[in-house]
């Protein structure tokens, strides 16, 4: 039988790609985690990590324990947080994947007035891309995260959240600054600077290359905004923001694409996994206690 424990040192040295890091992370000694390693490919009868260049990396047959791995832990992870929050709101995490632009220019006020209501509970948020959030949703990885309503499976409820617009961003040299919209394949012509795939930043823009056939100049990728920014604003490259990202920044000028493009957001949840209080709590919050977002049961989507 294989415990709980082997699962957790395996996983950590397949994601520090190293026994000495993860018996680190894991407050362990080192000899520890290199016998239970042995213990587990011995039980399994398979090798689960090749030495390549001074790092442990995961054979074919790793790949997959590695998996299964990462769904039992987080399954038990959600289980611990469902069992600490079932006595009352004084105790408990909500655990949301929260997109990057999100995360940075909307949801601060909002998780800080959650806090301030529960302070009990504890709040941590995983920053990924949408189609990342999705994922780990739907493979029981995450409880809460905010996803694109258009790609939301039934398998998912969701809550609507935000409804905003995608804008062409310039500096205030360019020359669409002054313009009432900018064509897709105008856009799609100049020197861009994009998030990685998994953003819907760059999903979008991936999206505008294939209906017109255009292959984009990325000439910088990055899921840092404050780079993309700065790179814009110095006139190197243009982008494509949510409109509230540059809201309050005066060297930054947004552009209405010629067929306006408005991402509709939801905080989703699995269908087939019982809520902690924590999470209902965090979901009512969502409901009731901002105009920003919609409050009634008829607009939950399943």
């Amino acid at each position: 039988m294989i415990e709980t424990k082997w699962l957790r040192q395996f996983a950590a040295v397949a994601r520090e790609g190293s026994i000495t890091r993860a018996a680190e992370r894991l407050h362990l000694a080192q000899p520890a985690v290199t016998m239970t390693i042995k213990k587990l490919e011995q039980q399994l009868g398979i090798r689960l990590f090749d030495r390549r260049q001074g790092r442990m990396q995961l054979t074919a047959e790793g790949e997959r324990l590695h998996q299964h791995a990462e769904q039992i832990l987080n399954a038990l992870t959600l289980a611990e947080q469902d069992m600490a929050a079932l006595h009352d709101l004084n105790s408990g995490e909500v655990c949301i994947g929260i997109p990057s632009m999100l995360g940075s220019f909307y949801f601060p006020p909002l998780l800080m007035a959650f806090k301030h209501k529960y302070p009990g509970l504890s709040i941590r948020v995983i920053e990924a891309g949408t189609q990342d959030v999705l994922a780990q949703l739907c493979q029981g990885r995450l409880g809460l995260g905010i996803v694109l309503t258009s790609t939301l499976p039934p398998t998912l409820t969701g809550q609507p959240l935000l409804r905003e617009e995608m804008v062409a961003v310039v500096n205030g040299d360019h020359p669409a600054r002054h313009q009432a919209a900018i064509a897709i394949d105008d856009f799609l012509g100049q020197e861009l600077a994009v998030f990685r795939h998994g953003f819907f930043h760059r999903e979008y823009i991936d999206e505008m290359a294939r209906r017109t056939g255009i292959r984009p100049h990325i000439g910088f990728e990055s899921n840092l905004i404050p780079l993309l920014k700065a790179v814009v604003r110095q006139g190197f490259a243009i982008t494509t923001f949510l409109r509230m990202v540059i809201k309050d920044d005066p060297d930054l000028f947004p552009v209405s694409f010629a067929e306006p493009y408005f991402l509709d957001l939801c905080l989703a949840w699995p269908n087939d996994r019982r809520l902690s209080r924590a999470e209902q709590a965090f979901i009512d919050f969502i409901r009731t206690e901002h105009r920003l977002f919609t409050a009634s049961p008829e607009d939950v989507i399943t």
